[in-house]
C-alpha cells in the first residue's frame, strides 16, 4: 500500500491466486476510490476488469486480457523505495500460457507522486522481453493498460464525461481515436466531482495511440491496435503510462500541462526482466 500523510492512495495486489497483478483502490481527493472491481452490469464476462491492470489480448496468440487464457504470475516485489516526494515498488513477473510455458518476462515499477490538494500521479514503467525467440503483440484493442472507473463516474451510470487531448468527448468522439491523454471524470460522491486522466508517454510505440473508451465507465490505452508489435530475444519493449488522480473537471489546458510534466519526467534506465 502507498500512503501519504497517513492516507492510503493505492494498493498493489499480486499473488498465486490472481491471474494478473492489479492496483486497487485509486483514492481520490474526497477519500473514495475512483476505480472499482468488475463491470457494474456484466461482472461475469468482465471479471478481469480489476481497477487498474496491465495485460494484452494477444501475446504470441495467447489471451492474457481475459480470465480464461494466459496468466501473469510468479510476481515478486524486488525493491521498495519511499520518500516525502515519491514512493515506488518494483516487481518482476512472468507471462505464462495456459499450459504454463513462459511467453514473456517483465519488470515493472509502480511509482506514486503526491501533488497539491490531495491530487497525485501514478507512473507505471514496464520492460517486457520474450521468454523465447520472439514476442508478438497482435492488433486487438485490448492492452496494454486498462482502467475500470467508479460506477458513479461513468457517463451512463453517473453522468460523467470522457474527454481527450484532441477535443473529442465521450465514447462517440473518443472511441479508438489517437490521443496523448484521455480524462474520465464525474461524481465521486454526492458533493465531489473527481477523475483520472490516463497519459500515454511520447516514447511509447505508436504514440499517440488509440484509446479504447466506453460510456459504461472504462478506458484503456491500445498498445498495438491495428499494427502488431514484434520484438526478438535480443530486445526489450519499454513502456510508460501515467494516471493523474484529481479533483473537479479540469480544463483541457490544465490537463495538457500535467501531461507535459509527465512526459518530461526522467525515464529510469531499462531494467532487466524477471528470470
Amino acid at each position: 500500500a502507498f500512503e501519504h500523510d497517513g492516507r492510503e492512495l493505492v494498493r498493489l495486489h499480486h499473488g498465486a491466486d490472481l491471474r494478473r497483478p492489479f492496483l486497487y483502490p485509486l483514492v481520490g481527493p474526497s477519500g473514495v476510490s475512483l476505480t472499482r472491481l468488475g463491470h457494474p452490469h456484466d461482472p461475469v464476462s468482465h471479471s478481469h476488469h480489476n481497477s487498474v491492470w496491465m495485460a494484452h489480448a494477444k501475446g504470441n496468440d495467447i489471451d492474457f486480457w481475459g480470465d480464461k487464457g494466459g496468466r501473469i504470475t510468479d510476481t515478486v516485489v524486488t525493491r521498495l523505495t519511499d520518500g516525502d516526494d515519491a514512493a515506488a515498488a518494483e516487481i518482476t513477473a512472468v507471462w505464462r500460457g495456459p499450459e504454463g510455458a513462459a511467453v514473456c518476462r517483465e519488470r515493472r515499477t509502480v511509482a506514486v507522486v503526491p501533488l497539491a490538494d490531495h491530487a497525485w500521479l501514478l507512473v507505471i514503467d514496464t520492460a517486457l522481453e520474450p521468454a523465447g525467440a520472439k514476442l508478438t503483440f497482435g492488433d486487438p484493442p485490448f492492452g496494454l493498460l486498462g482502467v475500470r472507473m467508479r460506477k458513479s463516474i461513468g457517463v451512463k451510470d453517473g453522468g460523467g464525461t470522457i474527454r481527450n487531448s484532441e477535443g473529442a468527448v465521450d465514447e462517440a468522439g473518443c472511441f479508438r481515436k489517437p490521443a496523448r491523454w484521455v480524462d474520465y471524470s464525474g461524481p465521486a460522491t454526492a458533493d465531489a466531482v473527481e477523475g483520472v486522466t490516463l497519459f500515454d508517454h511520447p516514447g511509447n510505440p505508436g504514440h499517440p495511440v488509440a484509446f479504447h473508451v466506453r460510456d459504461d465507465g472504462w478506458m484503456g490505452a491500445c498498445l498495438s491496435h491495428g499494427r502488431p508489435i514484434e520484438i526478438t530475444s535480443a530486445e526489450k519493449l519499454r513502456l510508460r503510462y501515467g494516471l493523474w488522480v484529481h479533483a473537479g473537471l479540469p480544463p483541457p489546458e490544465t490537463i495538457e500541462a500535467r501531461w507535459r510534466e509527465f512526459a518530461d519526467r526522467p525515464v529510469p534506465a531499462v531494467p532487466a526482466a524477471a528470470k
